[in-house]
């Protein structure tokens, strides 16, 4: 059992309504039986929490769909920090101690639906996610980490931007691990922001025949080949359909990667691959997308596949920031201390802007 005496307030910032995050003062998370705090070194800002911040249970579903925005929430789930506090058996459920960096996974699984039972467990039937629904999140100075979060250790020589990095990493490599990819393939990733960069940095361990990185900024672009694209394609600049027919004599790409959530990025895939070829989803859309399912069918018979989180995929992504080999100081691009907030979600959402992964440093 800690006996780390921590102080009782803690800056933080609060989800109040949609554009209506404010700075506060609450009190520092009290431990349960099982329970242990972190002081949060870094938490990165993602496109979800802007889409949240700008009112996302209006777009983002329905009734019967859980509410990700909730009031009175603290936002954030690209967390890292360091154990403060903690009961013996939560050190011994998690095996970690005081004093370990972690890294800890979006979801806090329930455990007992069915989705959890059979091990699928980002699936969670009830959902419950850090800075957004039942649990706080990492923009505060402490966190509280249930016994049923999922924690991994990550290297306190590795900058804090860079740790709260492994999670859209290991996002981005389950969306490589359901494309299924084979060393004779052709792969297409679409965009180059920090999702788009981790799917290549992940294709690029599976070592295909070529990776095509598409996107609409020829910097994020070099940044792309950095990462292990093999070529890359403005878009606004060339036609990216005919490239890839051209590049594949005639039949198109093997596996396209979708990590743009812009309704047209999902034509252009379906138009770029082959007939009997692999289509992976890993976007959030902020309205509905209509294509000609005929493609899908009828013309191609592809496989389209969906990819939430990052299950099963946090050690190796740990493992491939640790190992430095990642570009990840022109990845982590902007950091900001916690009164800063503000700025950060505006950076996040100036597409013409330099910024590609925005972190908020809340000890700052």
């Amino acid at each position: 059992m800690s006996t780390t005496a921590l102080p009782t307030e803690m800056r933080a910032i609060v989800c109040n309504k949609p554009e209506d995050y404010t700075l506060e003062t609450r009190p520092v998370p009290q431990l349960g039986s099982d329970d242990m705090i972190i002081q949060v070194e870094a938490v990165g800002v993602c496109a979800s929490d802007l889409k949240c911040y700008h009112g996302a249970v209006k777009f983002w579903g329905d009734e019967n769909r859980p509410q990700w925005a909730k009031e009175d929430t603290i936002p954030g789930h690209e967390i890292t920090g360091t154990i403060v506090s903690g009961t013996d058996q939560a050190f011994n459920y998690h095996g970690v101690h005081e004093g370990d960096r972690i890294v800890v996974e979006q979801i806090v699984p329930c455990e007992e639906c069915r989705f959890c039972l059979r091990g699928e467990y980002w699936m969670c039937g009830p959902h419950d996610m850090f800075g957004f629904r039942n649990f706080d999140g990492g923009m505060a100075e402490y966190m509280l980490v249930p016994k049923r979060a999922r924690v991994h250790k990550i290297s306190s020589d590795v900058k804090p931007q860079h740790a709260a990095f492994a999670e859209p990493l290991a996002c981005s490599l389950h969306a490589v691990e359901r494309a299924n990819i084979k060393f004779e393939d052709v792969v297409v990733i679409a965009g180059a922001g920090p999702i788009g960069l981790g799917a290549i940095m992940g294709t690029r361990e599976k070592n295909p025949l070529t990776i095509v990185a598409l996107d609409m900024d020829n910097a994020k672009l070099d940044l792309a080949k950095k990462c292990g694209a093999d070529v890359t394609i403005n878009i606004a600049e060339e036609d990216a359909i005919a490239k890839i027919k051209e590049m594949t004599d005639g039949y198109g790409a093997d596996v396209y990667i979708e990590c743009t959530g812009h309704p047209s990025a999902v034509g252009q895939g379906l138009n770029l691959l082959r007939k009997l070829g692999t289509y992976v989803e890993y976007s959030v859309f902020g309205q509905d997308v209509s294509v000609d399912w005929s493609i899908i069918s009828d013309d191609k018979e592809l496989s389209v596949l969906g990819a939430h989180l990052g299950p099963y995929t946090w050690p190796k992504a740990i493992s491939l920031i640790e190992s430095g080999k990642l570009p990840l100081d022109e990845v982590c691009t902007h950091q900001f201390p916690l009164e800063k907030f503000q700025e950060a979600l505006d950076s996040v959402a100036d597409s013409a802007g330099s910024s590609i992964k925005v972190s908020i440093f809340p000890q700052q």
